[in-house]
């Protein structure tokens, strides 16, 4: 997904259809919007039929080996429900992609949340049909809504690329300059946004050689660890990436460098170095610069390998060294990125970056804080607690920690909460 979906594949789209409209108008861009989602749809149809077919092959590379036969044989058979899924959630990259670049991003912006309430209801529902007690059978439901949550992300967005223009219509001539553009810019985009992926795979080997419990521990804790990054990363990322296309086409470094240090700020609210990632990466295609990404993720991919080694075999750190070599190395990704786009672009308005980030971490502590008073007062039965107990406990711990982090956010004049208000109050105004 990461290669196809909101990875390489979108990012290059999303650039060579920016600076399309940007030069030469909205029909050039339908034009190769059409071209790139004939060829998106052929091309990943025959993915997922290799992937169903090779599935067990796949399964095998993945977990080593070292799973037992009967989980081995429901992973295959949860691999092939899914695998459709990679077509839907491409497409729908390739739209989101379109109606950002229109500077329209409602409808984009609610995707991700179509998929997550179509897979958890649907998932859920067929889930408890096809097994009341939740045992394995009703993983397979659970697949089946990861199916229809795809679908849903799709198809949610059609009406509004309609209202923008687009009418989709199936071209095979790919010997296209644009095309030629996208694929060219696909090729090292692949191999830097396959580098976090790549290292999660990695990390899954070395986790399943130290039995089951590791490989659970390390997935539930990577998507918790996603989880900001998906609700914040992918919706402002994709805005980002036209608004920076089309001022390098145009020569704009003033505005390319501010829109580019605007997006750092407003990640740098979370997951600093994996958040940053989206932004910086694909601002490296927008100027050009495609194989830069591409050696730092190699060089990514061989320093996770080595500390992976280090923290799990000679240190003895088990899987939490294996989730602590994922972050570092993101880390390291980052900063040589950084380093670099700050080389060319002279400067990139650090100073105010850090005075942001400065300012957002103090009002993090004092939210670190009321979670661990919270914890340690409220949460401490939380085994004796009934599900309601449970959930108001945390309703309250999570109010009070966002009134706090918001409060202390806005006396230090953050401004990213500052447009968070006037936005509201424009809307509460055309409301009256």
């Amino acid at each position: 997904r990461d290669l196809f979906a909101e990875g390489a594949l979108s990012t290059a789209f999303i650039t060579t259809f920016s600076k399309k409209i940007a030069i030469e108008g909205d029909q050039s861009a339908w034009r190769l919007a059409n071209k790139v989602a004939t060829l998106t749809a052929i091309f990943m149809s025959a993915v997922t039929v290799l992937g169903i077919v090779f599935a067990p092959q796949l399964v095998d590379l993945l977990t080593w080996g070292s799973w037992s036969p009967d989980k081995t044989a429901l992973t295959i058979l949860l691999t092939r429900i899914m695998w459709p899924f990679m077509l839907l959630v491409s497409l729908a990259a390739l739209v989101m992609g379109m109606l950002n670049a229109k500077h329209v991003f409602g409808p984009p912006a609610m995707a991700s949340s179509y998929f997550n309430l179509g897979s958890i209801i649907a998932g859920v529902g067929i889930g408890y049909w096809l097994d009341p007690h939740f045992g394995a059978r009703s993983l397979v439901g659970l697949a089946i809504g990861t199916l229809i949550g795809g679908a849903w992300q799709l198809l949610g967005q059609i009406p509004s690329l309609w209202k923008v223009g687009y009418k989709y219509r199936a071209d095979f001539h790919w010997r296209d300059e644009g095309v030629r553009t996208v694929l060219t810019l696909m090729g090292p985009a692949v191999v830097a946004a396959s580098a976090v992926q790549v290292n999660v795979l990695i990390n899954s080997g070395f986790a399943a050689s130290l039995g089951n419990g590791p490989v659970s521990w390390l997935n539930i804790a990577f998507r918790l660890m996603q989880l900001p990054l998906g609700i914040f990363g992918v919706a402002i990322g994709t805005v980002t990436l036209p608004l920076v296309s089309k001022s390098a086409a145009r020569g704009d470094t003033v505005e390319f460098r501010t829109i580019l240090a605007r997006g750092m700020q407003f990640y740098a609210i979370g997951l600093v170095s994996y958040a940053v990632l989206k932004v910086l990466t694909p601002a490296f295609y927008a100027i050009g610069k495609r194989n830069t990404p591409m050696v730092v993720s190699f060089l990514a991919i061989g320093a996770n390998l080595f500390l992976n080694w280090l923290f799990t075999f000679r240190l003895g750190w088990g899987h939490r060294g294996l989730a602590f070599s994922t972050s570092l190395v993101a880390t390291i990704n980052f900063l040589l990125l950084y380093a670099l786009m700050r080389r060319h672009t002279r400067r990139l308005e650090t100073r105010q970056m850090l005075l942001a980030l400065g300012k957002i971490c103090l009002a993090g502590g004092l939210l670190a804080l009321i979670c661990w008073a919270a914890n340690y007062w409220w949460l401490d039965a939380w085994a004796d607690m009934r599900f309601f107990q449970k959930l108001s406990a945390l309703l309250v711990a999570i109010a009070c920690g966002a009134a706090a982090f918001f409060g202390a956010a806005f006396l230090f004049r953050v401004s990213e909460v500052q447009d968070i208000i006037d936005v509201f109050r424009s809307r509460f105004r055309r409301a009256l």
